[in-house]
């Protein structure tokens, strides 16, 4: 039986404010004083679409408890995905197209599976 202390805490807490600091101030600290090439800006456009997709279409197509593939078993959940697409689509904006499909997802629930 192991017990933690409260350094064994403050030192988790550290290393934990560390590993989310370096990635961050490093970037930052060396572009800062450099050019940044054209194409790494336009390469750069892409990062949040793709996290965003990766994050939504985990949870659509995924069973979180045993992560195997559920296909198309949760019609509400993709009915929902082309509703936000389309709205990220027209209106180029993250936080309307997060309300949406937490609306879509709740209302849609209530008539088909989920």
């Amino acid at each position: 039986m192991s017990v933690t202390t409260n350094l064994d805490h403050f030192i988790l807490i550290m290393l934990s404010m560390l590993v989310a600091f370096v990635p961050r101030y490093f970037p930052m600290r060396i572009f800062s004083s450099r050019q940044i090439p054209n194409w790494f800006n336009e390469w750069m456009k892409y990062v949040p679409i793709s996290l965003f997709t990766a994050l939504v279409v985990k949870d659509v197509f995924m069973n979180t408890e045993t992560y195997s593939f559920i296909g198309f078993d949760s019609v509400a959940k993709i009915i929902a995905s082309v509703i936000v697409m389309a709205v990220a689509y027209y209106s180029r904006s993250m936080g309307l197209s997060v309300v949406v499909g937490l609306i879509a997802v709740a209302v849609l629930s209530l008539v088909v599976p989920i």
